[in-house]
């Protein structure tokens, strides 16, 4: 297992994507979570097979309708934590 953290910049904020991050983690069967930050980005934690690992960094890089993605950040790391999930942290 593997896992990658993401910051996505831009117009991502009100526009549904964590939901929309949500879905498509959990269709990929990943684990891990995604969550606002105060500096407008959004943080995605996630972990699972590195192909499908890659699908959720592209997915992410498109966005949902309404969302302006202008930069993701992704860094591949070694799992610290194990999740049971994929969530949206509040």
């Amino acid at each position: 297992m593997e896992e990658v953290y993401c910051r996505v910049y831009g117009r991502v904020q009100l526009v549904m994507f964590r939901d929309f991050t949500k879905r498509k983690a959990r269709s990929l069967g990943l684990r891990g979570y995604v969550r606002n930050m105060d500096d407008g980005s959004v943080e995605v934690v996630a972990q699972g097979p590195r192909e499908d690992l890659e699908k959720l960094v592209a997915h992410l890089r498109r966005g949902p309708l309404l969302a302006r993605v202008e930069r993701v950040d992704v860094e591949r790391r070694q799992p610290v934590k194990t999740y049971a999930d994929f969530t949206i942290v509040l």
